[in-house]
């Protein structure tokens, strides 16, 4: 058996450890590219295979088990393996995973591997890349992406990987190298992060997470698994663990974290900041937790005018803002760095982007809300909007969204095959507000359905908002392809309703 404790740097002897990696998608691949590297003996093991993937796979001398996972293949038993490192997507109760922890079987994730080979390129001073973690329910690849503009900015080599879809992996084996790694982290990663103890465990330079609400309860088991899962990321720490002021969750994942002894904690919100804290002054974004003079000064980031002159000044979008601008100042980024990244820096698709605006009536697409957090988010920067929600609903109760914020919207619009929980709550919480269901099965049909019934109840001066507050596998592909279609569905619609039509797009 190979000693696992020995195998923290990529100049270890990987040779002959027997590993097998569950799932062939991106993230799969890129651990099975990487141990053939290393000159492990690999399987993988996958219910169906992505064809160009599998073609590879030979060629790396990696072999492939496609079939059942629903109980633990032979092939995986009689490959003995020494170590198993799983995709996300596997939950804790997945019977692979569950038979690999009853045989005592080394299990880690992606993140854990690109820890240990995090050696592989290394900067002038013989040291790794700083790495910065950042998690939470909702905002974390705009942080992510932030945090990496505001550090490129400033001069250094980053880059955003993990959850926000380029393999951590891939950035260590880059022969360019980084100073600092941004890695967004799912609470999936993280559970299988958690697994991992001792003095050579992942130990960020500075980690956030940005806040704490009910999501992927059906994957964990319940919200304490799901919270726990999300606290690690502040385990092991060195310079700064980001919370948010606001969410009081946040605040006790820090209080409770093992962090490395001078590790400060750096607080965030929209209100007045402390020392050690960054926040927002008459309208100024400042930072009092990086600069000496903290007891008695602030440094100025930006304002809330200049972000809304660039789309940036959603309530949420400027707590997303701050928390960037703590991890990015940990690292060395100037207030300048940080201003000039914000100048240039632009939200994704799919979150809270205008698709359309016809006869007063602006259309907005948020369909990365994909859960209750993050719609009410939505809706406090849409007061009174047509609200259009539903989905996939992952366990999730939206009584609560619906209590606190649906008796404010001009209707509801709602899709989804999970439709009775959503109209049940209205009945109970916002009973007097318009009701829609849209029931086709097609998915082409459901957004032209959507908008023509959105269109008949909007008036001058409204916001048609795209915010399901659910996943969007029960009719899309995925949440840009809910959009894409909400996008192209309200373009169709102004097109053929004459004069005065414009769109951001055309």
């Amino acid at each position: 058996m190979t000693d696992l404790s020995s195998l923290t740097s990529w100049h270890a002897d990987w040779k002959g450890l027997r590993v097998a990696v569950l799932g062939l998608s991106v993230t799969g691949f890129s651990v099975a590219d990487t141990l053939a590297e290393l000159g492990a003996a690999v399987l993988v093991a996958t219910e169906r295979a992505d064809a160009e993937y599998a073609r590879l796979l030979p060629v790396l001398g990696v072999d492939l088990y496609e079939g059942p996972l629903d109980a633990v293949p032979a092939a995986l038993v009689d490959f003995a393996p020494e170590v198993v490192i799983a995709s996300p997507g596997f939950a804790p109760h997945h019977p692979v995973i569950r038979w690999t922890r009853e045989q005592g079987i080394a299990l880690w994730g992606d993140v854990e591997l690109a820890w240990r080979v995090r050696d592989k390129v290394v900067r002038p001073d013989g040291r790794p890349a700083d790495w910065v973690l950042i998690t939470g329910t909702n905002g974390k690849t705009t942080t992510t992406r932030l945090t990496a503009e505001m550090l490129v900015t400033a001069g250094l080599r980053a880059a955003s990987v993990g959850n926000i879809g380029t393999p951590v992996l891939d950035a260590v084996r880059d022969p360019g190298g980084f100073d600092a790694l941004v890695v967004e982290l799912s609470s999936h990663q993280l559970w299988y992060l958690n697994l991992q103890d001792g003095p050579d465990a992942l130990s960020p330079h500075a980690a956030v997470c940005l806040n704490l609400a009910d999501d992927h309860l059906e994957w964990h088991g319940g919200a304490d698994a799901y919270r726990d899962a999300k606290a690690g990321v502040y385990a092991r720490t060195r310079v700064a663990c980001v919370y948010n002021k606001a969410d009081l969750a946040t605040r006790g994942m820090v209080e409770d974290a093992e962090v490395m002894e001078g590790a400060r904690a750096i607080g965030f919100d929209l209100g007045v900041p402390g020392p050690s804290d960054l926040g927002v002054v008459d309208g100024i974004l400042v930072d009092r937790a990086f600069l000496e003079e903290r007891a008695t000064s602030a440094l100025e980031l930006t304002t809330v005018a200049d972000l809304a002159a660039r789309g940036l000044a959603a309530p949420h979008v400027v707590a997303n803002i701050l928390a960037a601008s703590a991890l990015a100042r940990s690292l060395g980024a100037s207030p300048a760095h940080i201003h000039d990244a914000l100048e240039r820096f632009r939200l994704d698709p799919h979150r809270i982007q205008v698709v359309g605006a016809h006869a007063g009536v602006t259309w907005v697409d948020d369909s990365k809300a994909t859960n209750p957090h993050a719609a009410a988010s939505s809706l406090a920067a849409y007061p009174g909007a047509v609200w259009v929600v539903g989905g996939l609903l992952k366990g999730v109760d939206l009584s609560d969204l619906v209590r606190s914020r649906g008796g404010a919207v001009r209707a509801a619009i709602v899709i989804g095959t999970e439709r009775g929980d959503i109209v049940a709550a209205f009945a109970r919480h916002a009973p007097a507000v318009p009701l829609f269901e849209v029931d086709h099965a097609e998915t082409e049909d459901v957004m032209a359905e959507v908008v023509e019934l959105a269109a008949g109840v909007a008036r001058d001066g409204d916001t048609v908002l795209l915010a399901p507050a659910a996943a969007s596998f029960d009719q899309f592909a995925s949440y840009s392809d809910r959009g894409e279609r909400f996008a192209d569905a309200v373009r169709a619609w102004i097109a053929d309703h004459g004069d005065g039509a414009s769109s951001p797009h055309d």
